[in-house]
């Protein structure tokens, strides 16, 4: 007696389509949601590059100038590599799967070729003698003695 009461009851309606529906609809949501996610990772991925093709602008100026032997000074350098590293963090952030992930790590090996190519250039600009036509070059010809 108190065994048959506490079984489930068989309902006319299918439990095995209810089931299928339920899991359709939540399989709809989620790919909906993984879109979005993927529209976001996208977009903030977009807005780095942006940014990132602003600030290569700068260092092809300051690599023009170094290489035609201006001398810049040091602050020319940091910000730029400061503000590469911002956006580095930002690219960092963002989730993201599938393409937007080859995206991202697209534009992270991007921002790390500006920030080598401004270490490059702050060296040349640091060394007083980048300039090899008025370089000096000293020797000292030792003399030797027999003992």
């Amino acid at each position: 007696m108190g065994l048959a009461s506490s079984t489930p009851k068989a309902s006319s309606n299918n439990p095995a389509s209810k089931e299928k529906m339920t899991n359709t609809k939540d399989n709809k949501v989620e790919e909906v949601k993984e879109s979005e996610e993927i529209s976001k990772a996208f977009a903030a991925v977009a807005g780095v590059r942006k940014e990132v093709d602003k600030l290569s602008e700068r260092v092809a100026a300051l690599e023009v100038a170094v290489n035609s032997g201006t001398k810049v000074t040091d602050e020319e350098f940091v910000v730029p590599a400061e503000l590469l590293m911002r956006e580095l963090l930002k690219l960092d952030g963002i989730g993201a799967e599938g393409e937007a992930r080859l995206q991202r790590k697209a534009e992270v090996r991007r921002i790390q070729k500006y920030h080598e190519t401004l270490d490059k250039l702050k060296t040349i600009n640091s060394n007083p003698f980048s300039d090899k036509h008025k370089a000096v070059s000293v020797t000292t010809n030792w003399e030797t003695f027999d003992s």
